[in-house]
């Protein structure tokens, strides 16, 4: 599995409409996710897939440098539903598409129904021409992060809750990761942060930059709920080291003040960012933090420009900007 920060041929994200998701027939999320395919798209070709019933909704906001297919979901979070792609040995383009039950949930997936989203992956791969690997068992993309050379983060709340695959050991994933990913080396994180419902992602807590630096979220407010979780992860990552017995270089991103809705609070987190070909996507939250995570990443990414995105209107939907899309290597 190439890095993200490596090239890309394009970018997949679905379209919102979900009523039990998004607020207001789901028009603020819709144009949301418009501005930010419009921005990727200026870096790289981006592809929405829509249902038949949003296509000419979806066509008349999206430029004509967007393009969009018709492909039924039941949500909008292709990171977790789509493929995970990677090259073959003979540098050809494949997919693998893990089986998705909604991240888990007693008794079945927290949200119904799932069953099309399951379905997006194969969908995504027949556009492309691309060979599948289908498994069975369940991983979702926002869940693991590569460096490109052979190293995988994950966290043990998401992978080793038994609502995803029950019985499942660290040594299990070792060995799917190797088969699947090419990954020699698993670096485990503890526990994600409040309000993710997807039971600790990691792409909401570190992130390769390059094949050498994590970039991690902290939090330096001894009374708020992420304080000692990302204490840890952070002491975790200065122990680690890569697969080849490099210690990381570990950078630190700042934490928004929380995020309430509805008395809920919502994973709000600047390592939700996407690296596109010459661009940096960074959600915001209107908060004092919002510069110092920019400037941040900024200097981690001297040949990309790095663009903040305006993502209250997204969090509501309990993601941002990483979950919503997915690259597709060159």
């Amino acid at each position: 599995m190439p890095a993200e920060f490596e090239r890309h041929s394009g970018c997949w994200m679905l379209w919102p409409e979900r009523p039990d998701t998004w607020r207001a027939g789901a028009k603020p999320a819709q144009a949301a996710f418009a501005a930010v395919a419009s921005a990727i798209a200026t870096s790289e070709p981006v592809t929405v897939a829509v249902s038949a019933g949003q296509f000419i909704n979806a066509r008349a906001q999206l430029p004509r440098s967007v393009r969009v297919v018709e492909l039924s979901s039941n949500d909008a979070w292709m990171r977790d539903c789509g493929p995970t792609f990677v090259i073959d040995g003979k540098g050809r383009r494949r997919g693998v598409d893990w089986t998705f039950n909604a991240w888990g949930g007693l008794g079945g997936g927290l949200y119904f129904p799932w069953d099309r989203d399951d379905e997006v992956a194969q969908k995504v791969l027949e556009v492309e021409g691309a060979d599948r690997y289908r498994t069975s068992f369940v991983l979702e993309g926002g869940a693991i992060h590569v460096d490109g050379q052979g190293t995988c983060l994950t966290t043990e709340e998401c992978l080793l809750n038994p609502n995803r695959n029950p019985g499942f050991t660290r040594d299990d994933y070792a060995e799917i990761f190797r088969r699947y990913l090419g990954v020699t080396n698993v670096l485990w994180l503890s526990r994600g942060i409040a309000g993710d419902d997807t039971h600790g992602h990691v792409d909401d807590l570190a992130r390769f930059v390059d094949a050498s630096t994590v970039v991690t979220v902290f939090e330096d407010d001894f009374a708020d709920s992420n304080y000692e979780p990302l204490a840890e992860n952070l002491a975790l990552l200065k122990s680690m080291k890569d697969q080849d017995g490099n210690p990381l270089r570990v950078e630190t991103l700042p934490m928004p003040e929380p995020v309430w809705f509805d008395g809920q609070r919502l994973p709000a987190s600047y390592a939700n960012f996407y690296i596109a070909n010459r661009i940096v996507l960074v959600p915001t939250f209107n908060d004092a933090n919002d510069r110092l995570a920019l400037e941040t990443l900024t200097a981690m990414f001297p040949d990309r420009a790095v663009i903040g995105i305006a993502c209250r209107d997204l969090v509501l939907g309990l993601g941002t900007l990483h979950c919503m899309t997915q690259q597709q290597p060159k």
